[in-house]
């Protein structure tokens, strides 16, 4: 029996490939037919043409609590990757799920029409609705186990951490102000995915359909909203009126606030990286954090 190797450190993690992973994984599953897949920040692998491998190094074994829990619960109402068996071996989880049809929506997004895209915008709309609707007492493993705590400690180190990321001086003199100004009230908590993007939907068929949401390691419970962020980024991509569909879709109307405060929530989120952001998104008409909340998540038309 092949074992898995120790990474107890990010450098040890990081210092592994997929295919290093490959011997280890062959022997744990009793089969050859595994091939890694390039994306991901775990290593995950297609087993056959039905099944995928997860794996959960010790540096992250948290992370297979927080996902088994969001498969088990959600399978059945939502369209999820329905759970085949959990284990360890040498301090790596692993979790074995059934493999969603389709492709991603990420990978299938260029050759998409235009009427496809704005025909998907409800849809994904409602599917994030029906996330945000479960309510299960097992969802009570999910962290924080308090919001407004959760949101203060980020609100607390929010300029140094865009700080790290190089993001220039002149936004980040901005952004203590503008979370000052920032209402966030106290929403319920929700079960949240956090990383509701183009790469974690899956579609399929010549009119494509949504067919499948997965990578739930990074879930948490909060704002409703929190998951917008995502949503407004990497969906609809500062698209208004499709961000106006799919909040349509969600069944939402958007008020005044909404962009502020999901650029609050953006500039708070876990794995916020604006420098990458403002690279990749539309630009603001003018340096400010106001007319990028408008320009991000607006939903006037264009």
């Amino acid at each position: 029996m092949v074992p898995f190797p120790p990474a107890a450190t990010e450098a040890e993690f990081g210092a592994l490939t997929r295919e290093s992973l490959l011997p280890a994984v062959t022997s744990l599953l009793g089969r050859d037919d595994v091939v890694p897949f390039t994306d991901g920040s775990l290593p995950v692998y297609a087993v056959g043409d039905d099944l995928v491998l997860k794996l959960y190094p010790p540096l992250y074994r948290d992370e297979i609590t927080t996902e088994r829990t969001m498969l088990e619960v959600l399978h059945g109402t939502l369209p999820t990757p329905r759970l085949e068996r959990t284990g360890e071996r040498d301090g790596w989880g692993h979790l074995l799920m059934a493999r969603l049809p389709g492709r991603a929506l990420k990978e299938a997004w260029p050759s998409l029409s235009t009427e496809d895209r704005r025909r998907l915008a409800p849809e994904l709309g409602e599917l994030l609705a029906r996330l945000h609707a479960v309510e299960d007492p097992r969802l009570d493993v999910l962290a924080p186990k308090d919001w407004p705590e959760f949101v203060a400690a980020q609100h607390a180190k929010v300029v140094e951490h865009h700080r790290r990321t190089k993001l220039d001086d002149a936004w980040l003199a901005q952004i203590p102000a503008f979370l000052d100004a920032a209402d966030l009230g106290a929403p319920r908590p929700v079960p949240l995915h956090t990383e509701f993007m183009r790469d974690h939907v899956m579609v399929d068929g010549d009119r494509p359909r949504i067919t499948g949401l997965f990578d739930f390691e990074p879930a948490m419970r909060g704002a409703a909203e929190y998951d917008f962020v995502a949503a407004g980024l990497f969906v609809s991509g500062g698209d208004q009126g499709f961000l106006r569909d799919l909040l349509r879709g969600y069944g939402v109307e958007p008020d005044e606030g909404f962009p502020r405060r999901c650029l609050a929530y953006a500039l708070l989120h876990v794995y916020s990286d604006f420098r990458w952001y403002l690279d990749v998104l539309p630009a603001p008409p003018e340096p400010t954090l106001d007319a990028l909340a408008e320009t991000w998540w607006g939903t006037r038309s264009r």
